[in-house]
C-alpha cells in the first residue's frame, strides 16, 4: 500500500480501518515479521480467544511478543 491509497478512502471510518491495517502490517515489518504469515497466524487464533474476559491475551499475538512461532 502506498501513500496514495488513502486518496481512495470513502469514507472516514473506511480510512481509519484502512491506517490500523496499515499500522498492523508496518509494524509486523519492523518487527521482521513475514506479513503474510504474521496475518494468517493472529486471524487464526484471534476467533477463539476470549478477549473480553481476558484482555491480556492479546499480547502473545502483537508483533513483539516472544510468543509467536
Amino acid at each position: 500500500m502506498g501513500r496514495k491509497a488513502w486518496l481512495f478512502a470513502d469514507t472516514k471510518k473506511g480510512a481509519t480501518s484502512s491506517a490500523i491495517v496499515y499500522s498492523i502490517v508496518e509494524t509486523a515489518k519492523a518487527n521482521n515479521l513475514n506479513v503474510y504469515k504474521y496475518l494468517t497466524h493472529i486471524f487464526s487464533k484471534m476467533p477463539g480467544m476470549d478477549f473480553k474476559n481476558n484482555p491480556s491475551l492479546l499480547e502473545d499475538l502483537l508483533p513483539w511478543s516472544a510468543k509467536l512461532p
